[in-house]
């Protein structure tokens, strides 16, 4: 059985996955197989969409989002800008963490105050950039002081993991993978962790959201497809997540399987590196040179010209794609509609790099995940492949995502793909962290590794992130996709599809775009 879902359309019915159920279903322990876990039981460690996944079930947010994205009440109940920089949170009542204690806006403070402290490989501080100060108006009211005014502050919190001030400020891995300091609100309790393996959990039987059906989680972590799919097969696993294409095509003649497909908001983006000097030289004609062709638009012209989208989508990806010409959903907030498709023109690729100087290309070390989202090590190949009819040798090189993404933020290649979701559905999160020039003193920039910066593309964000008027904040943000894409400051893909896969008529689950696999929202199949 197939069914899709449209990235943002109506959903006409649950998405199915499955577990066999025997005996009351309070009883249950539902066994999950994923391609990829947390790096860490701290929920301030990473922003890598596996570790909020994960850690979900465990710690809540201030805001949570439903399956589109859309806000939603979380720990806070509600939210409003009091001034032009004051926001206001009114904290849940009632709550109880794991340890029996209470939940405050003092916890809250101490959770927002706590992210900048954290040095995880991914800073967190995308999320708080904007937050100046946090002030406890009284036990069940949190001020939060912008910078400026900050019109996307309750998007940046479906992020924001709410911990117990219990743990203190000096709380690292160790307590938290151990944990001693896993001590959350969520639907679930710590129980224990392997890394690059299990973790396990047990309900909260007193979650403010109510009670779940599932007694024990296990979260099997399975990077390897084909493992992930045998365990299906064998009934090691009730469900898995992230089914490459090829099994894709098999499962749907399989009977005893339900297949189901959904758009997800991840991309995959390539990233020139147009810094003065790559952190490997590239080589022409076997030898190295000191210049960074990178740095020329004609050479990423060239580059983009030369990406066959429909044959990445149709033939790697088997279908479960869709070509990308911008780095989220143009029907995004900010996203830009008026864009054209990207063509495949391969003779004016040629003629560009000629233009720039490289009649006979150049080499050029390349490289991607190979865990992190489906199809990312094979587009890399593809792409590879691509490239070198237009006459570059590109060495593609597929890392797991424990390698890679340490290696990128420390700037060590000089071309790169790997996948992005716009979790809050708006321009500011990926625009602002991806294209803005790098610069902390004004919170943006943080995952721009590759050099560029446009004064103009400053401008549009900086204004964006201050203005109220949404309007007005919309079309500066469509003005900065727009300048950033014809510049190839990132050059986008494919957007990715994603398959889940379980076992016939056994629960229920409303597919997220966000690829996101919980626990809480899987029910029995009554």
């Amino acid at each position: 059985m197939k069914q899709n879902f449209k990235l943002g359309g109506t959903l006409a019915a649950a998405l199915v996955l499955g577990t066999v159920l025997s005996g009351g279903v309070s009883a249950q322990t539902l066994t999950m197989g994923l391609r990829a876990g947390p790096d860490s039981i701290d929920p301030h460690w990473s922003t890598l969409g596996s570790q909020a996944e994960a850690l979900r079930h465990i710690f809540d947010t201030l805001v949570m989002s439903d399956e589109n994205l859309g806000l939603k009440p979380g720990l806070a109940t509600s939210w409003k800008p009091i001034d032009d920089t004051t926001w206001e949170f009114k904290i849940r009542e009632g709550v109880k963490f794991h340890d029996g204690s209470e939940l405050t806006a003092e916890d809250v403070k101490f959770s927002i105050d706590r992210i900048p402290v954290v040095t995880g490989p991914m800073s967190m501080t995308i999320y708080t950039k904007q937050v100046a100060e946090t002030k406890v108006a009284d036990k069940y009211t949190l001020h939060v002081k912008t910078k400026a005014p900050a019109p996307t502050l309750p998007n940046d919190f479906i992020r924001l993991f709410v911990v117990s001030k219990s743990i203190g400020m000096d709380a690292r891995n160790e307590q938290f993978n151990s944990g001693k300091a896993a001590i959350g609100t969520g639907p679930y309790k710590f129980v224990s962790w392997e890394p690059k393996g299990d973790l396990v959990l047990e309900r909260n039987d007193n979650y403010w959201g109510g009670k779940q059906p599932w007694q024990k989680v296990v979260r099997k972590e399975i990077p390897s497809d084909p493992a992930r799919m045998a365990a299906l097969k064998s009934g090691q696993v009730d469900l898995v997540n992230y089914v490459p294409a090829t099994d894709y095509a098999a499962m749907q003649k399989d009977k005893s399987v339900d297949t189901f497909v959904a758009d997800s908001v991840y991309f995959l983006n390539l990233t020139p590196n147009v810094k003065e000097t790559l952190p490997k030289k590239v080589k022409v004609d076997g030898k190295e040179i000191d210049a960074n062709p990178l740095r020329d638009p004609k050479v990423r012209e060239a580059m983009d010209l030369a990406i066959d989208r429909k044959t990445l989508v149709r033939v790697v990806l088997e279908g479960l794609g869709r070509p990308a010409n911008q780095l989220m959903p143009a029907t995004f907030f900010g996203g830009n509609k008026n864009l054209p498709e990207r063509p495949y023109d391969l003779a004016k690729a040629k003629q560009l790099l000629a233009d720039a100087g490289y009649p006979k290309g150049f080499e050029i070390d390349f490289h991607c995940t190979n865990n992190r989202l489906p199809g990312d090590a094979a587009v890399c190949e593809a792409l590879s492949q691509m490239w070198a009819r237009a006459g570059l040798k590109v060495n593609a090189n597929a890392l797991n995502g424990t390698v890679f993404f340490p290696a990128q933020q420390k700037g060590e290649f000089s071309l790169w793909m790997s996948g992005w979701g716009t979790l809050t559905g708006e321009a500011s999160y990926t625009y602002g962290s991806l294209v803005h020039t790098a610069d902390p003193q004004v919170g943006l920039g943080a995952f721009n590794k590759q050099g560029y910066s446009n004064p103009e593309v400053d401008k549009l964000l900086q204004e964006g992130a201050r203005t109220m008027d949404d309007a007005k904040r919309r079309a500066l943000f469509e003005k900065v996709t727009e300048v950033s894409m014809n510049d190839r400051a990132l050059i986008p893909t494919v957007q990715i599809q994603t398959v889940w896969a379980a076992k016939k008529d056994t629960v229920t689950i409303p597919p997220r775009v966000d690829q996101e696999t919980l626990a809480y929202e899987i029910k029995p199949k009554s």
